[in-house]
């Protein structure tokens, strides 16, 4: 959804508050594509600074689907994200990339708010999420999820060389 911000520009000082909802049904991040589950529209609150420079506060709730790091069952993530940016419009594209600043949510006098969330969710990413604390993956002979009981594969290490490793493994947990 854009917001077209040309409209703020007319007296210093001036404040307008949107509350836009998210076009985007799925979030396209570093290691796929996962599904918005649940989201609420972003309420934006933009103030005109000073010379066309913009100060953009809001905040956005949503739940992503993201695949569990072992067993990789979809699991709903929350996000509450708070947004505050300052943007200056006197800035060209190019100026902005050469500043290291790039803001792909702006287009001309356009704010996209879609590439602005997408953008907060990239910066907000779990390292790691786990269906649950005690998860126990997948087997990696057949791919069963061994949550929902044993396979009955072999547990033997796949390369004997590890057995030694094993070994040390096994004392530790003994004492």
């Amino acid at each position: 959804m854009l917001i077209h911000l040309s409209e703020l520009f007319s007296c210093q000082g001036k404040e307008k508050t949107y509350t836009q909802s998210l076009e985007m049904e799925h979030f396209h991040g570093p290691l796929g594509d996962y599904e918005i589950a649940e989201k609420e529209p972003a309420v934006l609150q933009i103030t005109h600074l000073k010379e066309r420079k913009l100060k953009v506060r809001g905040e956005v709730r949503l739940t992503l689907m993201i695949p569990c790091g072992r067993c990789l069952e979809p699991v709903g993530v929350p996000f509450h994200l708070t947004i505050e940016e300052e943007l200056d419009m006197n800035q060209s594209h190019e100026d902005r990339v050469e500043a290291l600043d790039e803001q792909p949510y702006i287009s001309g006098y356009d704010l996209d708010v879609d590439q602005l969330v997408s953008g907060e969710l990239m910066a907000n990413l779990p390292m790691k999420v786990l269906c649950k604390e005690d998860c126990k993956g997948i087997c990696p002979q057949c791919g069963r999820n061994l949550n929902l009981g044993e396979c009955g594969c072999e547990k033997d290490p796949a390369d004997p060389r590890m057995a030694a490793i094993q070994d040390i493994f096994k004392q530790f947990k003994e004492v």
